[in-house]
């Protein structure tokens, strides 16, 4: 007997894929969702210590409250763009334009027996105007919170990261109006 075979007694089964569970339960079905949803700021333009962003509250299982950016699915005919100022109007009862790009979010989730593998895109978006409003059945509450609080306040990781982008580009935008080109 070869020293392998022994060692090979201890491993376990692999799973092939599209073979099923080892119980023969079927594999579960994979399905992709893509989003949009933005940080819209009231304040651009104005002292940085005086701009904040909408942020929405929802309740998770266990009764917390978690704020995060406002997003949903992109419907058809809609861009990305498009999406991310209809759903932050739905979500917070602001309306906003798009400044820039702040990235992606890519993750994966199980719900209703298929695995989710969605993809939110983010814009940096202006204040146009209107009244938060938490009317959307999907949000428990909505808040004004000022851009130096984001990173406590975010439930979230990755949209801590985006908001630190926004930061950035503002803080650019910021240079780029007062004359700082760079060219003097």
């Amino acid at each position: 007997m070869s020293a392998a075979k022994p060692a090979n007694r201890n491993r376990r089964p692999s799973r092939r894929r599209g073979s099923g569970t080892q119980s023969g339960a079927p594999r579960m079905r994979t399905v992709r969702e893509t989003s949009a949803g933005g940080l819209v700021v009231d304040g651009l333009g104005g002292p940085k210590d005086k701009l904040c962003a909408a942020l929405i509250g929802r309740t998770d299982r266990r009764g917390r409250l978690l704020w995060s950016l406002p997003k949903g699915h992109i419907e058809k005919g809609e861009t990305a763009e498009q999406t991310a100022m209809r759903e932050v109007a739905e979500e917070t009862g602001i309306r906003g334009a798009v400044v820039a790009a702040l990235g992606s979010i890519d993750y994966w989730f199980v719900t209703e027996g298929r695995r989710v593998h969605k993809t939110v895109h983010h814009y940096l978006m202006r204040s146009l105007g209107g009244e938060l409003s938490d009317a959307d059945l999907e949000v428990t509450e909505v808040a004004w919170v000022p851009l130096s609080e984001l990173d406590s306040r975010l439930a979230y990781a990755d949209e801590r990261k985006l908001a630190g982008i926004a930061g950035q580009l503002i803080a650019e935008m910021e240079h780029t109006r007062v004359g700082g080109t760079g060219t003097e």
